[in-house]
This record gives structure tokens, sequence and C-alpha cells, in this order.
């Protein structure tokens, strides 16, 4: 195979690189093959041509499965954007001067399914008549393609790479607690007082973590200890909704139970970046023009219709 050169190929074949994309979104040349309606001969000597062009193997084969190599890797990386790109300004040209209208899924996890995310969507749907909207409420990762979901409103860092990412605002978390435990225990004055109450650990060792919040005299740290350490923030949240102990939530997750005095904010001055909430979609593939009117409403409006406690 020839060396790898540093210049691109003014030459060379979209067709080519589309299709090695679909070979990795499907996982094989034969699905590839039926998504494009090609044998799976033809997308076999399509993927050697690029591999010619490029002087690099991308793709390693075994008599199971296709592995990317890391120069596989790095390629896909670099024409992921230019291929979404490439697929929404076409479609949005095909679909110029049309209403839009059809089908759009998008899951959501169940702190967003709060009274602010239904004034967001019904403007949306007043705006777009034609288009019908399905609300996927679930904590549990949707498989983008497998399951045919056009968006996911996501929390935190995103597992898949292969996945396409857009921002939205970044989460902010704080101490939350029940009225009940904080009647049995007493309400902290201060941050060092978290040592001696009983907390919900998320994701900790041994019954311990470190919290790290931004106060009044900057950022201060606090080991606190509880009774229960778990890796899933519902169960963290329900463990304090049962009077277990203090835990350290997104504002956004328990704003329902703030507004409904369930729980009551601790130590309020104390607070603490999160993650980012992304408003994620699959990669190579066309984004119909009712998917991305959509994508674009969340990305305007997400101040709007996440809940802060």
């Amino acid at each position: 195979m020839k060396r790898a050169t540093t210049t691109a190929d003014p030459e060379m074949d979209l067709n080519l690189v589309a299709l090695f994309a679909k070979v990795v979104e499907t996982g094989s040349f034969t699905a590839a093959g039926l998504a494009r309606g090609l044998p799976k001969s033809s997308v076999s000597r399509a993927n050697a041509r690029l591999e010619e062009r490029l002087g690099v193997r991308l793709l390693t084969r075994t008599t199971r499965k296709l592995s990317l190599t890391t120069a596989g890797t790095s390629y896909l990386q670099g024409i992921r954007e230019p291929l979404a790109q490439l697929g929404l300004v076409s479609g949005c040209v095909a679909e110029s001067g049309q209403i839009p209208r059809g089908l759009v899924r998008i899951t959501i996890p169940p702190e967003l399914d709060e009274p602010g995310f239904a004034p967001f969507l019904a403007s949306f749907l007043q705006r777009y008549p034609e288009v019908h909207v399905e609300v996927i409420v679930t904590n549990r990762r949707v498989d983008l393609v497998a399951e045919n979901v056009d968006l996911a409103l996501r929390a935190g860092k995103l597992e898949d790479s292969s996945l396409i990412s857009r921002r939205l605002l970044q989460t902010q978390m704080g101490l939350f607690a029940t009225p009940r435990y904080l009647d049995k225990r007493g309400k902290p004055k201060r941050l060092a007082d978290l040592k001696e109450h009983a907390c919900v650990i998320f994701r900790g060792v041994g019954g311990r973590i470190i919290w790290q919040l931004v106060g009044p005299r900057g950022t201060e740290a606090v080991e606190v200890k509880g009774p229960v350490n778990v890796d899933d923030l519902g169960v963290a949240r329900s463990l304090a909704l049962c009077h277990v102990g203090i835990g350290l939530f997104p504002t956004m997750a328990v704003s329902s139970m703030v507004s409904q005095g369930r729980l009551v904010r601790v130590l309020p001055a104390y607070s603490m970046s999160g993650g980012w909430l992304q408003i994620v979609s699959a990669s190579l593939r066309h984004m119909p023009l009712r998917v991305s009117l959509l994508r674009d409403h969340l990305v305007k409006s997400a101040g709007e219709f996440v809940p802060k406690a």
C-alpha cells in the first residue's frame, strides 16, 4: 500500500467517503450495502479504493467483525462533521419551499419532563402544525440509530463518540434534603457541618466522597460520608426523598420536588457547576428539515424550559 500523503486529494470521490462512513455506522459491508442498494463486494471494493487513495488502512477485518484502525478512527473523526453538514445543507435545499411535516422522535430525561417543557413544545407545534413530535421520557441511554430516534437531550459526558452534540447550557448543582431529615438532624450552617450529617453518596468510594463547592469564600472542599453509595442519580434522589440524608443534585433534577416542598435547599449560598446539557443526534446521516427545526428551537429556548430549583 502506498505511503500516506499529507496533502488532500482534490479528486477524492465523496461517494467513497460516504460509503466508508456508512460501513462504520452499520458495522459491516453487508449492512452498508443493503442501506445503499449495493452488493457487499461493491462496498468492499469501494473501501479498498478509498484506502488506496489515502495510502493507509482504515479497517481491519476478522471473521466476526470490522474494526477501525488508528488511522481509520482519526479519518472518521475528521469527516463526520463535514458529511453531516453536507447532508443538512442538501436536505435543506431539497426541502426548501416545502412545509415542514412528518414525525420527529426525541428522548429526554425524566427531570426535564417538567411544566416548562410542555409550553416549549406547544410553541413549536403551533408554529409547525404539520410536524408530529414523539417524546420518549426515560433515563435509559437510547440507541438513536437502532431505535430510529432523531434527537436526544442528555446531560454529562457522552459515552458514544460517534454522536454529534451541541451544548445548550451547563447544569448547576446544589445541596438538598427533606424537611423531615433537617428537623431531625438540624440544618448545617457551614460547609464543614456536613461532616456531621448523613449524606447520599453518588459514585463515591467506601461510603465517602469529597464535595467541592463554590461559596462566599470561593471554592471549598468537604469530605462527607453516608450510609449508602449509588451510581444512579435517580436512585440517589429517591433515597434523599426517603429522608436518608443530604444529597448533591443538579437543580433541574429536583426542581419539582422543591416546588412541592418535598426537598429544600441546604446551604443555598453553595453550588457547583455540573455537566453540560446537550442536544444529540446520530451522525453520518441526513437530518430532515423538521428535525433541524426542532433542534434549533431547543438551542434557542433551552434557558426557558430547563427547570431551576
